[in-house]
């Protein structure tokens, strides 16, 4: 019909319908993110490897890296670190220098669907401190993937990222890319271990 508005909702395989500029915490669902985070390339597909090194796998290096400055970290807010980059699995991974072109749009979907993801598995707003070390933590995981697996020099890496200390070996070993598989499940695993309560389905879409 003319002039009626344009679909913003995208059917996901687990059968919600989730609208993009107005996401419904009941409409978000695990293991959406998981399957969709674990098919999202990082630097645009641009790494080295029979693999590409998906939001998934990133996700799981920065909540490492994160643990490892603050080892006393609680669950909620490893599942915050993990989650950081959770609006991915339907918005997609746009390199920071494009984000900046296209300004305050991407943005603010980005933060409504945060937020609804938040509210979904009972993460209460981040605080100062908190918030401060998801951006470190993702900075430092960005500076060893541009490093290691997207062709950028250390010189380069530094000017861009800022100069990083070597990674602890756990947080190592995530710098390899895994299958799409691997990377789905590891991740949905690590979910179940970080999330605060017992995470409740709700009810089924019509």
């Amino acid at each position: 019909m003319s002039g009626a508005p344009g679909r913003a909702w995208q059917r996901m395989l687990s059968g919600r319908r989730l609208d993009l500029l107005d996401p419904a915490p009941r409409d978000i669902e695990i293991a959406d993110i998981a399957h969709g985070l674990a098919r999202v390339a990082r630097w645009n597909g641009q790494t080295a490897g029979p693999h590409v090194f998906s939001v998934a796998q990133h996700a799981l290096l920065v909540e490492a890296i994160g643990r490892g400055e603050a080892p006393g970290l609680g669950a909620g807010d490893g599942l915050e670190l993990l989650l950081h980059d959770a609006p991915e699995y339907v918005i997609g991974d746009i390199i920071s220098p494009f984000k900046a072109a296209i300004g305050d749009s991407y943005k603010a979907v980005e933060r409504r669907l945060l937020a609804a993801i938040r509210e979904r598995f009972g993460l209460p707003e981040p605080g100062a401190a908190l918030s401060a070390l998801v951006k470190r933590a993702d900075g430092v995981a960005a500076y060893h993937e541009a490093t290691r697996l997207a062709g950028f020099s250390g010189s380069e890496a530094d000017a861009i990222f800022g100069a990083c200390a070597p990674l602890g070996p756990e947080a190592e070993a995530l710098l390899v890319p895994w299958p799409t598989d691997v990377a789905q499940a590891r991740f949905l695993a690590r979910f179940h271990v970080l999330a605060p309560v017992p995470v409740r389905a709700p009810p089924e879409p019509a």
